[in-house]
């Protein structure tokens, strides 16, 4: 959410800003809330008056009554209790106005960043930088359910039987790759200097409307029947809300955290055979990594976070590549944005493992996260990126270290978590 101040002295920068991100049916929003935002202001400035007018006559009561003019006291009692009455209106019309002033502000997106490219969907995102060479082997790479089938590493028919589309079971290797890609990523975190957090696995409504759009919010979560309760889409959202309502110390910042969560989503309009395997599913667990910073630090948090998620990857021998999102792929709480996308053999092309963002002020604002400074408390800023997010990762994995004999290469770096084992051979 953006400053209200801002809007109203800079109308016209944030229509230009929601005509970039081609969501033109939003621009009504902003001359709505500058209308509103001005009966506010006056309905503010009436029950300012209408308070100091009955302060000043209940003092005229008090001094009446110590005289012993009663009668007049009694009148003059009368007209206080006619300001109650109207200030008691005014102050419902207050609250209509605020809350009718954040329903509007929560969707209007976020300022983005100047060096945004304009395009009205992800086909106009733009690459950076490769790291690593890609590679197409001489020889057949199978699809990665095939891969993992042939190590007797994963069941989607049993899965299907037990909780429908989109669900898995992972056993044996591939189970243990799994979680051994999950915990080099927690210690490479930690050795960057991050505080490890296992957080809630369900967040409340307000702790959802505040770290998301609305638009996310309905495509992503999954509601838990008669509970004021959400599954997290990403542990993102938990870790984020930890700070809600918080006055943070300056001394204290940066806070720098890497958490691990399962992660919860509807991936709605999921479809083709790239969508299917353990590509696009509803449940899957993830290794984040998130920023609570001062404002004048948040860029450079941000390309050092990007660049994490590449180290991590190009330790793995998995080429990599770094895409810009334009405007109109940027979700509406972002500033900026890019996603780090792996190389593909099989496919020959890159495919998305993660995406870093800057929030800036957009989530302190919805959430209440303010710094406590020398001239008064402000906004602080957010940033988050994914780490790892196996099983979608173990595609890449698989196919970049896959040999001509159906092997598996293992890493040096992923050998301690793997019990010393170098190579993972086909059991069929």
């Amino acid at each position: 959410m953006i400053d209200i101040k801002f809007l109203r002295e800079n109308p016209d920068i944030v229509k230009e800003n929601i005509r970039k991100k081609f969501q033109d049916y939003k621009l009504i929003l902003v001359d709505e809330v500058i209308e509103l935002d001005r009966k506010n202001r006056e309905a503010k400035l009436t029950g300012d008056e209408l308070r100091m007018k009955r302060n000043t006559l209940s003092s005229e009561i008090g001094n009446l009554m110590k005289k012993g003019k009663k009668e007049e006291a009694d009148k003059i009692k009368a007209e206080v209790q006619n300001i109650n009455q109207k200030l008691e209106e005014n102050e419902k019309l207050e609250t209509e106005y605020s809350e009718q002033i954040t329903e509007r502000m929560m969707k209007i997106p976020n300022i983005m960043h100047e060096s945004v490219p304009i395009g009205e969907d992800d086909s106009k995102n733009v690459e950076i930088e490769k790291f690593g060479e890609p590679v197409v082997p001489d020889y057949e790479i199978p699809y990665h359910t095939d891969i993992m089938e042939s190590l007797n590493g994963l069941d989607l028919d049993s899965a299907r039987r037990v909780a429908g589309n989109g669900f898995y079971y992972l056993m044996g290797d591939i189970a243990r790759l799994h979680s051994a890609i999950l915990s080099y990523a927690r210690d490479f975190m930690i050795n960057k200097g991050f505080t490890y957090c296992i957080p809630p696995f369900m967040i409340r409504s307000d702790v959802v409307t505040g770290v998301m759009s609305f638009e996310e919010m309905d495509a992503m979560m999954y509601k838990i029947e008669g509970e004021d309760l959400y599954l997290i889409g990403t542990s993102e959202h938990s870790m984020i809300g930890k700070f809600k309502g918080q006055i943070l110390q300056k001394a204290d910042m940066p806070y720098t955290m890497t958490s691990y969560s399962p992660c919860f989503r509807k991936e709605k309009g999921a479809h083709g055979i790239e969508e299917r395997g353990v590509y696009r599913i509803h449940q899957f667990e993830k290794q984040e990594m998130i920023v609570v910073c001062e404002p004048e630090d948040s860029w450079n948090w941000y390309d050092k976070l990007w660049s994490y998620t590449v180290e991590l990857f190009r330790s793995m021998d998995i080429p990599v590549r770094t895409l810009e999102c334009c405007s109109g792929d940027l979700a509406d709480l972002k500033a900026k944005s890019c996603d780090v996308e792996a190389w593909s053999p099989r496919q020959q092309k890159y495919f998305e493992v993660g995406s870093c963002s800057n929030l800036t002020d957009a989530q302190a604002r919805r959430l209440g996260i303010r710094i406590k400074g020398e001239k008064g408390n402000y906004y602080a800023h957010t940033l988050n990126n994914t780490v790892v997010a196996p099983p979608r990762m173990l595609i890449a994995f698989l196919e970049n270290n896959y040999n001509r004999d159906g092997s598996i290469n293992i890493p040096e770096v992923l050998r301690p978590y793997m019990g010393g084992v170098s190579k993972l051979e086909p059991k069929k």
